[in-house]
């Protein structure tokens, strides 16, 4: 799978882009057709809780799925992510 990892106005460690990787690596077990993933990381509204705001961009055969989600750490955000796209993933291959 084809994974871009961009950053807007900070850089992403080591750290959160190997558990960005990691967790993207799990939904091919969900389907066989993921060519690639597009992840945006923001921080929004600086100083604030629930300020850390993930976009993933799944490409697939068919439609592409996209979820935005917001959390405290980008983890938690990433984490959200995953779990929206592993329901249309299920849903996708039942279709």
């Amino acid at each position: 799978m084809d994974i871009r990892i961009q950053a807007l106005h900070f850089e992403a460690t080591v750290q959160l882009k190997e558990f960005i990787h990691k967790k993207l690596e799990k939904l091919n077990r969900f389907a066989d057709d993921i060519q690639g993933a597009e992840v945006i990381l923001k921080v929004t509204k600086p100083e604030v809780s629930n300020n850390k705001e993930a976009s993933i961009k799944l490409k697939v055969s068919g439609p592409d799925f996209y979820v935005e989600k917001i959390g405290n750490s980008f983890e938690e955000a990433i984490d959200l992510c995953i779990d929206v796209l592993k329901r249309k993933l299920e849903k996708h291959k039942e279709a």
